[in-house]
């Protein structure tokens, strides 16, 4: 007695393209500096995928709309990069976590006029959720907490916040079924 077998003859999934996607969105900040904390401002990104779901992320932020009364010479800008881990998709979406280290530049108000600018060493810690909407556009919702280490004394500065935009993914996925 036999029995028929089939084999396949194509992948069920083909990947093509840069493993490289590109955002950005509207960001909301608590600033941890002063009165009327919240501000908000601009986040931009580039994620390269380099091994099953790890990577590496460039990032930079500009919070300067919506400036508090009291804090009028406020905006806080960092560029940031690090690693990134992508989890795998369920029903849509895609859970990632990251690491950065870099730099942050921050105008604040002073009683002192020729010291109203510094910049500091910023670390930053924070996750979010990708939710794939069309070919290759995901939409993004991002949390990040950063520690600017010794901020004008032994203390840290800790703005944290989350970020609302969309993704373009350079790498194209095709599904044979």
């Amino acid at each position: 007695m036999s029995l028929p077998a089939r084999s396949q003859v194509a992948p069920t999934v083909k990947v093509s393209g840069l493993p490289l996607s590109v955002g950005g969105g509207l960001s909301d900040y608590s600033l941890d500096y002063g009165p009327g904390r919240r501000m908000l401002g601009f986040s931009e990104w580039a994620d390269y995928e380099v091994f099953h779901g790890l990577g590496i992320e460039a990032e930079g932020t500009e919070i300067f709309l919506d400036k508090p009364a009291v804090l009028v010479r406020m905006n806080q800008d960092t560029i940031k990069g690090g690693v990134i881990y992508k989890a795998r998709s369920f029903w849509g979406l895609r859970p990632y976590a990251k690491g950065l280290i870099g730099l942050g530049s921050i105008d604040f108000p002073s009683d002192n006029p020729l010291y109203t600018h510094d910049t500091y060493t910023v670390e930053a810690l924070g996750g979010g959720v990708e939710y794939h909407v069309w070919n290759s556009v995901s939409v993004r919702g991002d949390y990040e907490y950063q520690m600017w280490n010794h901020y004008q004394s032994p203390n840290n500065l800790t703005p944290n916040g989350f970020t609302i935009g969309a993704t373009y993914s350079f790498r194209k996925i095709h599904r044979h079924l």
